[in-house]
């Protein structure tokens, strides 16, 4: 297939080009730019264990939740940093349908199936090639029938950090069977740095007029809610509360950033650009950061008119998510 020959490409590379560096074991990488911000990808989970920007005063501060080594992300159940899947977020039932079959799916929060299941991409192993000081590449194979999911899925997520200090995500997957796929990162974003304080004191602005509500376990009713007179309103910047596991309908191809995350006390700004049509937002440990995930609509097998998550064979899953960092 052909990411199969991205992978390969990408092996050699590693041979010929001087690479990111690596740690003994080679289970953890990091990458570089030349304004000093860092990422630390892990294999286990192809988890971003940190990421280190600078603050106003030129402070590096690692503005993710992530975790310590390999071990305690294998440990991890809190999606500290991974990258999510199949399918990121909720399918109601464990259970969807896809050309007249009904494939079963593990539930693992209540009778629902999260995140891909107990056994999803967090917690397989991903292989992370290096392509330069600044970039890397994760890759696996998905067999058929992992987690209940149909067809041999080939996966890539290429990372880059620019001189714009951006960390740039791009994911790329193709499928030998129709299946539907939802991969994102489940990035949480702490702009005091990990564990440093509060993100009750973050100010968040949201690109979306509209969301989708959901039952009592967070499952969408499959209502497009407006987001004005309500507290789903983030369209101005307001602190972050507390109170929110929510699918936010982005306004789509605006220019705009999805998301904008501000701390005052240190200057730090993260926008969030995506070519997703949804934006998960979660915000009740306001001690370890504000999760914010680009990806489709929740459970969106179930919601015939929400976008389609379904991958056939022939077709080239592709996803942008470019995290960007300014000082004010």
């Amino acid at each position: 297939m052909r990411i199969f020959k991205i992978i390969c490409a990408a092996a050699l590379l590693s041979l010929l080009l001087p690479g990111c560096r690596r740690n003994a074991d080679e289970q953890v990488f990091s990458i570089r730019n030349s304004q000093g911000m860092t990422a630390t990808f892990c294999t286990t989970g192809g988890r971003l264990l940190a990421l280190e920007v600078p603050d106003r005063e030129g402070k590096l501060r690692n503005v993710v939740w992530g975790c310590a080594d390999a071990a305690e992300c294998a440990a991890d159940k809190d999606y500290r940093q991974p990258i999510v899947g199949r399918y990121g977020n909720r399918i109601a039932g464990g259970r969807f349908d896809l050309d007249g079959f009904t494939y079963m799916l593990p539930c693992n929060e209540g009778e629902n199936h999260l995140h891909g299941g107990p056994k999803g991409f967090d917690k397989q192993e991903w292989t992370i090639t290096p392509l330069s000081e600044e970039s890397l590449l994760m890759t696996r194979i998905s067999p058929d029938g992992e987690e209940g999911y149909p067809g041999n899925l080939e996966i890539s997520v290429l990372c880059t950090l620019t001189d714009k200090n951006e960390l740039v995500l791009q994911y790329a997957a193709v499928t030998d069977a129709p299946t539907i796929l939802n991969p994102t990162l489940h990035a949480w974003f702490n702009l005091h740095g990990s564990g440093e304080g509060l993100t009750s004191t973050h100010l968040l602005k949201i690109n979306a007029d509209y969301y989708t509500p959901v039952d009592a376990a967070l499952i969408p009713t499959g209502e497009i809610a407006p987001v004005e007179g309500t507290p789903f309103d983030f369209r101005t910047a307001k602190p972050v509360t507390p109170e929110f596991d929510h699918n936010f309908v982005l306004r789509g191809a605006s220019g705009e950033p999805a998301v904008e995350l501000y701390e005052p006390s240190n200057g730090i700004m993260l926008k969030i650009y995506t070519d997703q049509p949804g934006l998960q937002l979660y915000t009740g440990r306001p001690d370890c950061g504000v999760v914010l995930e680009t990806q489709h609509f929740p459970d969106s097998p179930h919601h015939a008119d929400f976008p389609s998550t379904v991958l056939r064979p022939g077709e080239k899953y592709s996803q942008t998510a470019i995290y960007h960092f300014e000082i004010f």
